[in-house]
């Protein structure tokens, strides 16, 4: 059996979730591009992208798998 890279171990199933930053600061959230989702936002994952939100508005999309890999994720419940 082959073994799977860490981005394919890290896909989300569509659905909508809360998305936060691993950086402490924005200053940190912003050396790695992720200013606009610190400190945390709204995602929602369609198929292998990820589109993140705040107040109703787009913000960012990436790759479904990056997400998954460089934010800590969790369902948002009230969906």
């Amino acid at each position: 059996m082959a073994k799977r890279s860490r981005i394919e171990e890290a896909k989300l199933d569509d659905g909508k979730y809360i998305a936060e930053c691993r950086e402490a600061t924005l200053i940190g959230a912003a050396a790695n591009g992720h200013s606009q989702i610190w400190p945390k936002c709204e995602m929602l994952v369609q198929g292998d992208r990820a589109f993140f939100y705040r107040e109703g508005k787009l913000l960012w999309d990436c790759n479904a798998a990056y997400a998954a890999d460089h934010f800590d994720i969790s369902p948002l419940l009230n969906a």
